[in-house]
């Protein structure tokens, strides 16, 4: 192989092993839990942190001066719903509830 193509190649396939290990993924705890299941309780401090990290982590900035608000909030709110569908759902039904039969 070349010496400058290792120079590129490596870099880029480094990166994309990053990127892999660096999306989101739900613990089986945290697919039984607030925010994706309605809990018995009342909802806490501590399951709102929980929300807004997980929330945050699918690119979600919260700050006083956003413009974009609610549709940048709503949007990593339908990211955070794909992981969960990707993460604790079935195969066959996260398939399912991404493309839903339609009636018309």
């Amino acid at each position: 192989m070349r010496s400058w193509l290792k120079f590129v190649w490596v870099p880029f396939v480094g990166a994309l092993s990053v990127s892999a290990v660096a999306a989101p993924h739900l613990t089986q705890q945290e697919c039984h839990s607030y925010p994706f299941v309605k809990p018995a309780h009342e909802v806490t401090h501590a399951d709102l942190i929980r929300e807004l990290k997980e929330l945050e982590a699918v690119g979600y900035e919260p700050n006083e001066d956003n413009e974009n608000y609610p549709a940048d909030i709503e949007a990593a709110q339908q990211r955070l719903a794909d992981v969960y569908r990707s993460d604790c759902l079935p195969q066959h039904t996260a398939a399912a509830v991404t493309f839903p039969a339609n009636s018309d």
